[in-house]
């Protein structure tokens, strides 16, 4: 089981894109589990992470992407982690 973590925020204009990409990646992949997080109103866990900026996306723990992802770039991020 890979898990992705999403930190996102209501004012952010990119993560709804982020979240697309990840909704679509986790709707064809098997073994992910996927967790949307508002940093606004967690703001220690973005700070376990030492996350700035949303969207960031962690996956298993490892900050991988700041910004939204192509679908590409978080397919092979994810198949790495598998």
């Amino acid at each position: 089981m890979v898990k992705v973590e999403v930190f996102t925020s209501p004012m952010c204009p990119h993560c709804p894109a982020a979240k697309r990409v990840v909704e679509e990646v986790a709707s064809e992949i098997d073994g992910i589990e996927v967790e949307y997080i508002d940093a606004m109103k967690e703001p220690e866990r973005a700070a376990k992470y030492g996350i700035m900026a949303v969207p960031t996306i962690v996956i298993d723990g490892e900050v991988t992407f700041i910004g939204a992802p192509t679908k590409e770039a978080l397919v092979e991020e994810i198949k790495k982690k598998m």
